[in-house]
């Protein structure tokens, strides 16, 4: 069963965008008559920081605020506005994160009907449009994650970088597509056709790497000078800088200790992970930035469900360039990595809400939920056909059937 043949891009943004403010609104009426509120809790958190911002008071006198001050800035709206601003906002970059995959896939001459069916499993994904009306503000780095693969693809190195700065001042995680960017843009790894001319590579990488920490370094310092007391602001800097580890964030490794000699054994399996990832996959930037962050939410020390949308933004990217049959094979991905989760989410509420001690019980569904992922990692990488970023004599383009 395909789409119908009247639907085009406007359409499905526009059916997009009318569900996800019905989901505001709906979340506006279940938080006032329900038990279970809809908004997620960090909104209102985010909320109260952007409080005390916009009364010009530290953002991070709000007890558990660990993010960036620019996103209490962007929130200061709630404040002035309405309370929904960042709701709204934050769906506005789901929005835009689903146009900007039918932009990349168009850069890489996938057919219309392809490029539509990937838009869609972007926007109706379940998980996905409801992250950003609950309050979540991971829409907004996978937008700007998105719209640096279109800058390198335009050949805009210079403006990639500098979003690159933003975008790890704003989430740490995507450091971990420094190397595979570096790689992919050095002649002397891959030789393509449409690639940026980086006629002096050295220095091109050097003013790259230099605009990206120029530009997270000016927001972390304008911060810092608008922030007033000095003590919370080094104190929440530390606090980013650190692994926070609460019950619902249970990983294998919950059970365990934070020794400096567990954290090294702890991070030495992501580290070799990501290493073969990226020197085998790197020439197709979008699938190696898929695998790479699967398996490091996989292997992270920290697991919570709203890391999965970090993937998820990635995963239409890859879809025209896989030979995976969704009836059998996909449906099989599918069952195992939802019925890992939720057999891993089933265990964290019965800790945290309902003090069960069954910590080993959730000890064991982390390690069932880490071989899920490991699995249809594999199953992944062995479907998917190798492509370039960059159009070149031997990347075929996928067929629109």
């Amino acid at each position: 069963m395909g789409l119908p043949s009247k639907v085009d891009l406007r359409g499905v943004m526009v059916i997009s965008a009318v569900l996800r403010g019905l989901l505001v609104a709906y979340g506006e009426w279940q938080d006032a008559h329900m038990e279970v509120r809809y908004t997620d809790v960090d909104y209102l958190v985010f909320s109260d920081a952007a409080a005390l911002m916009a009364a010009g008071s530290s953002p991070f006198r709000r007890s558990t605020y660990r993010y960036s001050p620019l996103l209490a800035a962007l929130l200061v709206p709630n404040s002035l506005l309405h309370h929904c601003w960042g709701k709204l906002l934050f769906s506005a970059a789901d929005l835009f994160v689903g146009y900007f995959i039918h932009v990349i896939l168009k850069l890489r001459e996938v057919p219309e009907k392809l490029r539509l069916y990937s838009v869609v499993a972007w926007l109706f994904n379940p998980f996905t449009f409801t992250i950003g009306t609950r309050g979540n503000c991971e829409p907004i780095v996978c937008a700007i994650v998105l719209w640096i693969i279109i800058c390198l693809m335009k050949g805009n190195v210079l403006q990639a970088a500098f979003w690159y700065g933003l975008v790890v001042h704003f989430r740490i995680y995507p450091v971990i597509y420094s190397l595979p960017i570096l790689l992919v843009l050095n002649e002397n790894v891959l030789q393509c056709r449409g690639k940026p001319s980086l006629m002096l590579w050295s220095s091109t990488q050097d003013i790259s790497a230099s605009s990206s920490f120029i530009a997270m370094a000016n927001l972390k310092a304008s911060f810092w000078l608008m922030i007033s007391d000095p003590f919370i602001c080094l104190k929440s800097f530390l606090t980013r800088s650190r692994v926070l580890f609460g019950l619902v964030s249970a990983s294998i490794f919950f059970l365990y200790g934070f020794s400096v000699i567990e954290k090294l054994v702890a991070f030495f399996p992501q580290l070799i992970v990501q290493a073969v990832l990226v020197l085998s996959f790197s020439q197709d930037l979008p699938f190696c930035m898929f695998v790479q962050t699967v398996a490091f939410v996989a292997f992270n020390k920290v697991i919570t469900a709203q890391y999965f949308v970090w993937f998820f933004c990635l995963l239409p990217l890859i879809l025209p360039w896989s030979n995976m049959k969704l009836r059998s094979e996909g449906l099989i991905c599918i069952s195992v990595w939802m019925g890992s989760q939720l057999h891993w989410l089933m265990w964290a509420y019965l800790l945290e809400f309902k003090g069960k001690n069954v910590f080993i019980q959730l000890w064991a569904a982390s390690i069932i939920f880490l071989l899920a992922n490991a699995y249809v990692l594999v199953m992944v990488i062995q479907r998917h056909k190798l492509a370039s970023l960059f159009v070149s004599e031997s990347s075929g383009n996928p067929k629109a059937d």
